[in-house]
């Protein structure tokens, strides 16, 4: 990668994270720290405004924007693919979303591109092994849910058919044998539990909010604590 492909992707990556380390990008780039800080210090001087957070790494001011981002052939792929996988999930909310987001993304789409991303769509076919049962909805208000610290009000499901309500610190979630599992602090059980999508048959996001707990989904995985049932 030539040094000015190599800016554009560092500015691309700093207007997609909120904060990105210089060890991140020299591991990405394979090169050393003191070229990324070069690199750095060349947007700097063309105008980007980078913000140094000490003992973090870097970040972009808010407000700032970039010219739009060009796709190339095998990005355009990688998003059909997505597309027809995500398509086979069984949560109504993440298909109807990402088809949203698509939309958008194909308006940037150059017409070749466009062109070729539609054959490709008409020559793929994800095939699942079995039939959902049941389609969720929620995948994506629970998502919201967990980056906002949004209590959670559900009626439950459990194994032996018996309903009760619940709110959730909804924490983190997971896919689990194409099941979606959230991982929550129950206040009824007053413990973590893990909670199936599909097993959800009501749902409210409530104006309350909690605490951020740091939740550690690896630790928490690593445990077993997920096969707990409520």
């Amino acid at each position: 990668m030539n040094h000015l492909a190599r800016l554009l992707s560092i500015l691309t990556i700093l207007k997609s994270k909120r904060i990105t380390t210089g060890g991140e990008l020299a591991k990405k780039f394979d090169v050393s720290l003191r070229t990324i800080y070069r690199d750095i210090k060349k947007l700097e001087e063309s105008g980007v405004p980078i913000i140094t957070i000490e003992g973090r790494g870097y970040s972009i001011m808010d407000g700032y924007s970039v010219a739009p981002i060009m796709f190339n052939e095998a990005e355009v792929n990688a998003l059909i693919t997505a597309e027809q996988l995500i398509a086979k999930t069984n949560d109504d909310s993440l298909i109807k979303h990402f088809e949203q987001t698509l939309q958008k993304i194909k308006s940037v789409f150059k017409s070749t591109l466009q062109s070729q991303g539609e054959m490709l769509s008409s020559k793929m076919l994800v095939v699942k092994s079995k039939a959902d049962e049941v389609k969720t909805t929620s995948l994506s208000y629970i998502q919201m849910a967990i980056v906002n610290f949004r209590i959670t009000e559900l009626n439950y499901k459990d194994k032996n058919q018996a309903t009760t309500r619940r709110k959730i610190e909804p924490l983190a979630i997971f896919c689990y044998d194409e099941t979606w599992i959230v991982v929550g602090w129950c206040r009824l059980r007053q413990d973590y539990r893990s909670f199936r999508l599909d097993r959800i048959q009501h749902f409210k996001i409530l104006e309350e909010t909690f605490e951020d707990q740091r939740f550690d989904l690896g630790k928490f995985l690593s445990c077993d604590e997920f096969n707990r049932n409520p």
